[in-house]
């Protein structure tokens, strides 16, 4: 049994989710220690319930392992009006790296101390890796944001190439050092030059969905961000079909719209039963739902860059469309609804076939089984 301490972004579900599909398939045999802020740390405490004095997360149980959860203070994208600021959010992630990154780095050291680490792996959040380099303690970097500097990205518009250019030295500032790189996405482009370490996988899947048995119950699907505007509650309750909806919270019907507070239970049933899905475009959950077969039209933030890009590959693949948040209107909503159906040979070809978690698995007892072999370095970015 080993002592694996993870690393995770806190900032929406995305990491959460895939982080705790990892955890559930290392528990029975190792030791975890979890770090992680926001969003993330309400999930993996509900995930990994039984609340100790001392505010962390513990299950202690011979046959499960150890797991605990510390809180600590992340990046959290800043909104103006509704919409993602792109000055603010850099503004408070250089306000985070000067002011709490050294002093939360200082603090993990102590907490690794006394966990006496065998491994590290990091979910795009940046005091582990820094700590685990200190300590000389192997570091595995498994995220999605490794796309914008080890993937081909030609086929995107230039504006957006632009922009991963751009938001790779955020990642490369993020995680240095790892001994692994994996890049977990529902795309597979090549591999640029100087990347080809890199492992591709595709989203790490819960058992809930790679268990789950699809179908069409007739309904649409929608997973919405918090600063979603009305009028895409207005184009959805226009679109002709019942849909049901997540992320904002539970809320009187509007028309064929119903809202439903976030359970994960129920909202991997409405998955595999939906007839589509409308959502945000994070790649965990269009991940989900191509494991599922189910056709999406994905709403991305026109200043969000990366859902802009998820989107693109999405759409490329034949598997789904997008239109921006901003431009929805009901005569989109209805288009999709319509054609529908030109999605599903695409996503037959790969249904069932989306999960990486195995390989991410593999990996990571391959390094323990290693030890602290020598750390290859990241490539300079180019």
């Amino acid at each position: 049994m080993a002592n694996i301490a993870i690393s995770l972004c806190g900032e929406g579900r995305g990491h959460a989710t895939r982080i705790a599909t990892l955890v559930e398939h290392l528990q029975g045999e190792h030791n975890v220690l979890i770090f992680t802020s926001a969003d993330a740390h309400e999930f993996l405490s509900r995930r990994f319930a039984g609340e100790t004095p001392a505010g962390r997360i513990a299950i202690d149980n011979a046959a499960r392992g150890r797991v605990r959860l510390v809180e600590i203070p992340g990046i959290v994208f800043q909104y103006s009006g509704g919409r993602l600021d792109v000055p603010r959010s850099i503004a408070a992630g250089l306000d985070y790296q000067a002011r709490q990154l050294g002093p939360l780095v200082d603090r993990i050291l102590r907490e690794l101390d006394d966990f006496q680490a065998d491994l590290a792996v990091t979910d795009f959040e940046p005091a582990l890796p820094r700590a685990a380099a200190r300590q000389q303690i192997p570091l595995i970097s498994v995220d999605h944001q490794h796309f914008l500097l080890a993937y081909d990205l030609s086929q995107l518009p230039l504006a957006l190439k632009w922009q991963a250019w751009f938001m790779s030295h955020a990642v490369w500032m993020y995680v240095m050092g790892a001994s692994d790189t994996v890049v977990s996405a529902f795309f597979r482009p090549p591999l640029r030059r100087g990347w080809e370490h890199v492992v591709q996988v595709g989203p790490l899947l819960r058992r809930e969905i790679t268990r789950a048995v699809p179908r069409d119950g007739g309904f649409i699907l929608s997973y919405l961000r918090r600063h979603t505007p009305f009028a895409t509650l207005s184009a959805l309750a226009d679109c002709g079909m019942p849909v049901k909806v997540y992320g904002l919270g539970h809320r009187e019907h509007i028309g064929n719209v119903s809202f439903h507070a976030i359970d994960e239970q129920r909202f991997v049933e409405d998955l595999s039963r939906c007839r589509g899905l409308i959502s945000a475009a994070g790649n965990q959950l269009v991940g989900e739902a191509l494991h599922l077969g189910k056709p999406m039209l994905l709403l991305p933030e026109r200043a969000h860059a990366e859902q802009l890009m998820n989107s693109h590959f999405l759409s490329g693949m034949q598997c789904g469309d997008f239109t921006p948040l901003e431009q929805v209107n009901g005569d989109v909503v209805r288009r999709f609804l319509d054609g529908i159906e030109r999605f599903r040979p695409a996503l037959e070809r790969l249904q069932g076939r989306m999960d990486g978690t195995p390989e991410v698995v593999r990996i990571i007892e391959r390094r323990l089984e290693y030890g602290s072999a020598s750390l290859r370095a990241e490539p300079d970015v180019a």
